[in-house]
C-alpha cells in the first residue's frame, strides 16, 4: 500500500451508514440466519486441529453458494480453504478459524471467527469489483495447536494480499492484539538402562538428564524479563524404580513479548537441555513439533480504520491491554498487513479456555456481536480500497 493511502484519517474514512456501507450492512442482515446459524452448528460438532473437516466444508459451502470460487485443501493442510471474488487490484483476506480445544469444545469462540469472516465476504462480494477488491476468505485451521496460518504462509496462500483481517471474540472489546511470541520443544534423552542396585555403573540416568536440565532451567527464570516465560511438562521418565530409565522426555514451550526475544530465550533454554545432556552422558534430541507463533504487529491504518468504524456502529469502547495469548495470525502480520481485534460477546468473567467461554459463543450477545463485526471487517475493507463513502482516491499499491 502506497503513502497516499496511509495519509487519510479515520474522520474522513467513516462517512456514516450510507451508500455502500448501508448496502454492506444490508447484506449482513440478509445473511444473518445463515451466519448465525453456522456459528452454532461449527460449536455444535467441535473438531480439533486438523481435524476439522466439517467446519471447513460447512463454511466453505456457505461461500460457494454465494457464488465465491473455492479451492479446498489449499497449502497442502486437507482442512483449509481459499474463497475468492472480485478481481480488483487490492486484495483483502478475512480468516476464518475452526478448530476448537481438546475436551472444551469451542472454549475459545472460533465459531464466531469463522461466521463473522464468511460474513465479511458475503457482504463485500456484490461490490467487489467496483469498489477494487479481490475478496478472500481463507479457512485456517490449527490455531490452538500446529500453527495452520504459519504453514499456509509459507506455502504461498497469502502472497498477493494486501491486507489480513479476522475478529477474536473475547471477555472485552479491543482494536490492538498484543500477543506473545511462543515456542515449542520436546525433549528427549537417552541414556542406557541397567539395574539401579547390581550395576547401577553401567547406565546412564536419563531421568537425571531431564533433573538437572529442570535444576538449570529454574535457576535461569531468576535473570530471565519479566515478559520472557518457560513451562514445561515430563512426558516420560522410566518405569520401574530399580532400573535405570534409558529415556525420558518431556514438552516446553517457550514466550516472549517480540520475536527476537524468542530466539534469545530458546538459546539459553536450550543450552540447559544441552548441559546437562554432558554432564550424564546421555544423547539428547531435541525437536520443534510445531512452527513459532510470533508477536502480532497491528497495521495502524487498518486498526485505525476498523476503531472508527466499529465507534460508528456502537461497539463498546475499546480497551489496551498488555501483551496476553498467543495467535498464528501473528505470523501473517509479519508478512502482510494485519489487523486481529478482540470482540466482546457479553462472557462476564468468562475468558477463552474457560468451558463458561464456550457456552457464551453462543448466546444471543455473541450472535450479535458476529454479525457486527462483520459488518465492521467489511467497512473497513471498503476503506482500504477508497470506496467506504470518504473523498479520497484509491491508494497505489
Amino acid at each position: 500500500m502506497g503513502d497516499a493511502g496511509m495519509k487519510r484519517t479515520t474522520e474522513t474514512a467513516v462517512a456514516g451508514d450510507t451508500g455502500v456501507k448501508a448496502a454492506i450492512r444490508g447484506r449482513v442482515t440478509a445473511h444473518a440466519e445463515v451466519l448465525v446459524g453456522l456459528s452454532h452448528r461449527i460449536h455444535a460438532h467441535p473438531e480439533i486441529a486438523f481435524e476439522e473437516r466439517r467446519a471447513a466444508e460447512w463454511t466453505a459451502r456457505v461461500l460457494d453458494s454465494a457464488g465465491f470460487e473455492v479451492t479446498a485443501g489449499v497449502g497442502g493442510l486437507p482442512t483449509a480453504f481459499s474463497a475468492s471474488c472480485g478481481s480488483g487490484p487490492v486484495t483483502v483476506a478475512f480468516c476464518a478459524e475452526y478448530d476448537a480445544l481438546p475436551g472444551l469444545g469451542h472454549a475459545c469462540g472460533h465459531n464466531v471467527i469463522a461466521a463473522a469472516s464468511t460474513g465479511a465476504g458475503l457482504a463485500l462480494a456484490p461490490f467487489a469489483d467496483g469498489l477494487g477488491l479481490t475478496v478472500k476468505v481463507v479457512g485456517t485451521p490449527a490455531e490452538e495447536r500446529g500453527g495452520g496460518k504459519a504453514l499456509l504462509l509459507e506455502a504461498g496462500v497469502f502472497d498477493g494480499v494486501d491486507a489480513a483481517m479476522m475478529v477474536h471474540p473475547g471477555p472485552f472489546e479491543t482494536v490492538r492484539f498484543r500477543s506473545f511470541a511462543l515456542g515449542t520443544l520436546d525433549v528427549e534423552y537417552l541414556g542406557r538402562p541397567a539395574h539401579a542396585t547390581l550395576a547401577p555403573h553401567e547406565g546412564r540416568n536419563a531421568a537425571d538428564a531431564m533433573t538437572l536440565a529442570q535444576v538449570a532451567i529454574g535457576l535461569l527464570r531468576q535473570q530471565l524479563p519479566r515478559d520472557w516465560h518457560v513451562h514445561g511438562v515430563v512426558t516420560a521418565a522410566g518405569e520401574a524404580p530399580n532400573v535405570i530409565p534409558a529415556r525420558a522426555a518431556a514438552s516446553y514451550e517457550i514466550r516472549a513479548a517480540r520475536a527476537e526475544d524468542l530466539a534469545a530465550l530458546r538459546a539459553r533454554v536450550e543450552a540447559c537441555f544441552r548441559g546437562a545432556a554432558v554432564a550424564t552422558g546421555c544423547e539428547l534430541r531435541l525437536t520443534r513439533p510445531e512452527p513459532d507463533y510470533l508477536d502480532f504487529r497491528d497495521d495502524e491504518e487498518l486498526a485505525g480504520l476498523y476503531a472508527a468504524n466499529a465507534a460508528a456502529l456502537g461497539r463498546p469502547a475499546p480497551v489496551e491491554r498488555e501483551p496476553f495469548a498467543m495467535t498464528d495470525m501473528a505470523n501473517v502480520s509479519h508478512a502482510v498487513r494485519a489487523i486481529h481485534p478482540m470482540l466482546d460477546i457479553g462472557a462476564g468473567e468468562a475468558v477463552p479456555h474457560d468451558p463458561a467461554f464456550a457456552a457464551a459463543a453462543v448466546t444471543p450477545a455473541a450472535d450479535r456481536a458476529l454479525l457486527e463485526a462483520a459488518v465492521i471487517l467489511a467497512w473497513t475493507a471498503a476503506d482500504l480500497a477508497g470506496g467506504g463513502d470518504g473523498e479520497w482516491e484509491r491508494p497505489s499499491l
